[in-house]
């Protein structure tokens, strides 16, 4: 492994020459510095799970100490998450980023490219390096990759404005995990690292220091009340970095929580209740906000959420599956939890492509103003209803095994356990079923508004298929998708593998793969009903002539077919009304009076508002601006003014000083 670490520096140094190269060697300079990391990677992941062993071994020396590299069978499976959405999000940004090369200049770009090189370095020694101070170090390299590809357009103002934001709450982030790696350091005076968390928790309650991480890891995760970032971080950036950044990058908050996790053993069951509590809010809050959504790219930054939580819904009940020796529950609850961190690792990154393909052919993110797009770009259509499936945990696609293996987990356990255990597991239940019917009900209203009907606009009548090489990544991933779905008995092994470092038993996966056979036999009994009908019914439209007409005619064809379409305002009408109070939409139209004979002309508007933001954030922001405002007073530009300042402050401090105060 000496060589590889030392090929793996070479080509993270080699990333500098990427200023050097011309405008048209960028993507493949960048293409091949990646490969080459991926290759090394993914090789140390594979051997960890087909050898079942850990590697350890040296990597750079640090204020007079040794850095190992660390990769257990949970750090292998994020480098293999990590590698395979990097690797698409590359490959999408080939195509994506065309147009941008004539409007942006060489050093731009190269700047760009440089970013997407470090946020893949920063995220693989993530999720490989125990020590703290060098996680802590590429933690915020991390972030401020991140950051330069959020604000790719930065002429835009609002862009910066966002991207300061999120830069913000990322160093927010990064003085919480500081401040609880020192606060153990200082407990046990032993080295500043993972690995002494172990120590400290075997003496201490585990669950304020938790807390503490939790809290710095959870803002990079996007768990309710931490997210206020990401739902105007992703629509910012380009699709292929809101890809990366919501299939793997918010992840790293996960990695961080069950890194953490590892190494308590008692005290568990107000940790697990506190994670499935926040999990559950951030699900339900997450997918709702997202209902009432116009932008595409900011409806699926809320499903990120939901999606958090639903994942963190699954290491909650595990915890507490281990807190009351609950083996089905913990073994199952983590291997879901798990399992759906690389789903939606797979149907995200597909979704946020799809829809940057949208975006580039017409130029806009408002699903009001697409429509008919299923005749226009058929192909992206038919990935974009691929992930919107599997996102919505429909059989028989990915995203419905990892929910399945969660919900198995509860019903084998429902007899298991106590009156309080049972009551959590079956409000767990209820929670994560209505989740999963408003995922549903969101992407049948983001599919119908944008892909079917007619063109609402004259940006949706233009739009045209993209290249090929924007609809590769979109290949591989519905691959992926398919062969969890088709085929989910391979990923047992491994996934169990994982689960052991936090269970320390796997056997309910025994019991697991038999039901997984039968489910993918059930599937492909599904697709083959499903090929069947389709050829038939190809077949009997052929036996007669078909004529298209004007579906609203009726004598009358005056009208805008648009008009007589449903939009994404009035298919979620109900919804926003039924919860009011929790997704805030307000709406913009003046009302007819009673003595308006002819009506002047009227638009109607209507903008949701994220009450966590409104209240952590805005309110906040807002008072304090307004005192400012009213401290400026002082400032009058009078030098006068300013000396008897001066001087009042002398008089205090002698006073004080006098009387013994300071």
């Amino acid at each position: 492994m000496h060589m590889e670490i030392i090929l793996f520096k070479l080509f993270i140094g080699l990333s500098l020459a990427i200023f050097l190269l011309p405008k048209k060697s960028l993507f493949y300079f960048s293409l091949f510095i990646q490969s080459v990391l991926i290759v090394i990677t993914s090789y140390w992941a594979t051997s960890i799970f087909l050898l079942d062993k850990k590697i350890t071994h040296p990597f750079i020396s640090l204020l007079g100490h040794n850095v190992n590299v660390n990769i257990d069978s949970l750090s292998a499976f994020f480098i293999l998450v990590i590698n395979f959405t990097v690797l698409t999000g590359l490959i999408y940004a080939k195509g994506y980023l065309v147009p941008y090369i004539k409007t942006k200049n060489k050093i731009d770009l190269a700047w760009h490219y440089f970013n997407f090189i470090w946020l893949h370095i920063s995220m693989l020694l993530v999720v490989m390096l125990h020590d703290a101070l060098a996680f802590l170090i590429i933690w915020e390299i991390m972030s401020l990759s991140s950051f330069f590809l959020v604000i790719f357009d930065h002429e835009k103002k609002a862009t910066l404005k966002i991207g300061v934001n999120y830069l913000i709450q990322m160093h927010i982030g990064v003085v919480l995990l500081m401040v609880g790696f020192i606060w153990v350091n200082v407990q046990t005076g032993g080295d500043f690292s993972f690995d002494w968390l172990g120590v400290y928790f075997a003496t201490h309650p585990p669950l304020y220091l938790f807390m503490l991480f939790f809290l710095g890891f959870g803002i990079k995760a996007g768990f309710i009340p931490l997210h206020t970032w990401l739902p105007q971080a992703h629509p910012a950036a380009p699709s292929h970095v809101s890809g990366v950044m919501s299939g793997v990058m918010i992840k790293m908050g996960i990695y961080g929580i069950l890194r953490v996790l590892m190494y308590i053993h008692h005290d568990l069951f107000d940790i697990g209740f506190l994670v499935l509590f926040i999990s559950l809010l951030s699900g339900i809050i997450g997918v709702s906000m997202a209902i009432v959504q116009h932008d595409i790219k900011k409806l699926l930054a809320y499903h990120s959420i939901e999606n958090i939580g639903i994942i963190g819904i699954g290491i909650g009940l595990g915890i507490i599956g281990l807190a009351e020796n609950i083996p089905f529950l913990s073994v199952l609850g983590f291997g879901g939890g798990i399992l759906h961190i690389l789903n939606h690792s797979l149907f995200k990154s597909l979704l946020f492509y799809t829809a940057g393909s949208v975006y580039k052919q017409t130029h806009t993110r408002n699903i009001e103003q697409l429509g008919g797009l299923i005749k226009k770009m058929p192909k992206t259509a038919l990935f974009f209803l691929l992930g919107a499936l599997a996102i919505s945990g429909l059989p028989p696609f990915n995203g419905f095994i990892s929910e399945f293996l969660i919900y198995f987990g509860m019903f084998k356990s429902l007899h298991l356990g106590n009156l309080n255990t049972n009551f959590i597991i079956l409000f767990t239940f209820s929670g994560l079923a209505i989740i999963g019917g408003l995922a549903v009900f969101c992407f049948t209203k983001v599919f119908s508004i944008t892909f079917l009907g007619t063109p609402r606009s004259n940006k949706a009548k233009k739009a045209v298929e993209v290249d090929f090489v924007m609809l590769l990544p979109a290949f591989m991933i519905g691959t992926m998708i398919l062969l969890i779905g088709f085929f989910s008995g391979i990923f047992m092994s491994p996934l169990a593998q994982i689960v052991h470092l936090f269970t320390g038993n796997t056997f309910p996966f025994k019991h697991l793969v038999p039901v997984m056979n039968h489910i993918s036999l059930s599937s492909g009994i599904l697709i083959v009903f499903a090929g069947i009908f389709m050829i038939l019914r190809i077949w009997q439209q052929k036996q007669h002539k078909l004529s298209e007409k004007s579906t609203w005619g009726c004598a009358y064809t005056g009208a805008n077919p648009a008009t007589h379409q449903y939009t994404a305002t009035s298919f979620a009408d109900n919804f926003i009304q039924l919860s009011a109070q929790l997704v805030q939409v307000k709406r913009g139209f003046k009302h007819f009076e009673e003595e308006e004979i002819f009506p002047e002309e009227r638009s109607f508007k209507t903008h949701s508002l994220d009450v966590f933001e409104n209240i952590l954030f805005r309110l906040p922001l807002h008072k304090m601006i307004r005192m400012f405002r009213k401290i400026a007073i002082f400032q009058t530009g009078k030098i006068q003014h300013y000396l008897l300042y001066a001087l009042i402050f002398l008089i205090i401090i002698s006073v004080l000083t006098y009387l013994n105060w300071i």
